[in-house]
């Protein structure tokens, strides 16, 4: 039971700690507005305005969310053609890690280009940023199939689609929700910056860049409170669901 309750108060502590250390440190040393908030005063502006910070974090969360999604689809398709042969793995392998070591901000601007303004190089940028994860994810996952079950598969002559679907699959879930907490900062850094390229009117990526330009110190660091917050909320729900799907299917190999 203690064990239960320390692994909820532990990280609240570590929260209120880091966050009253801030807090008391800016106002000891009496920081520039302009150099560094107090939390309480970021606070202060998020809530002094939950529409306005509600509505652009939504946007922003639905771009991370849509690429995410696109680069989990590209992935299962290329990791379960790398996991069946090794020579197109290696043929595979120097282009995902040639897109993963690349800058975004060196193709962002080309993205926008070729797809034009608005939601599709957000997508795109966002997707392309996650795509590397899970792909190796997907191929280390399908490739840690139990030996045994593939030989029954086999026995019975199982098709290629269920073969996947009954046995690799359900291996590579633990790595793909691996790859997927990875990747929830990767798609909101994504999304953040490929608003700044998109010429987009809203998201929170918008607002940080009309911050900087306008000097506007409380709205900048509201919209970045306002993404860590996304990101750990996305981490919660995550959380969650990985422990009952993969209990789920732990129960299920047990009775079986």
């Amino acid at each position: 039971m203690w064990a239960r309750v320390g692994r909820f108060v532990a990280p609240v502590i570590g929260l209120v700690v880091f966050f009253g250390v801030w807090e008391l440190l800016v106002r000891a040393f009496d920081v520039r507005t302009f150099v560094l908030l107090r939390p309480t005063t970021i606070l202060d502006e998020l809530f002094g305005q939950p529409g306005f910070y509600w509505r652009n974090t939504l946007v922003t969360a639905r771009e991370a969310l849509l690429g995410y999604l696109v680069a989990l689809a590209v992935a299962l398709l290329w990791g379960a053609v790398m996991a069946r042969s090794r020579f197109l793995e290696h043929a595979s392998t120097p282009v995902a890690v040639l897109i993963q070591v690349t800058p975004i901000v060196a193709y962002a601007p080309s993205a926008v280009l070729w797809l034009g303004r608005g939601l599709k190089p957000i997508v795109f940028i966002t997707g392309l940023i996650c795509l590397v994860p899970l792909l190796f994810a997907v191929t280390t996952g399908l490739r840690s199939a139990d030996p045994a079950a593939l030989d029954l598969m086999t026995i019975v002559d199982a098709p290629t689609s269920q073969v996947i679907r009954r046995v690799r699959l359900p291996y590579a879930l633990p790595y793909l929700f691996s790859a997927t907490r990875t990747c929830v900062g990767l798609s909101l850094i994504g999304a953040v910056l490929a608003e700044w390229y998109a010429l987009v009117d809203q998201g929170l990526g918008r607002r940080i860049q009309e911050a900087i330009d306008f000097n506007q110190t409380r709205q900048l660091w509201a919209s970045i409170y306002a993404v860590a917050i996304l990101g750990g909320l996305a981490i919660l729900v995550l959380n969650v669901v990985e422990r009952r799907v993969l209990h789920w299917h732990a129960s299920t190999r047990t009775v079986r």
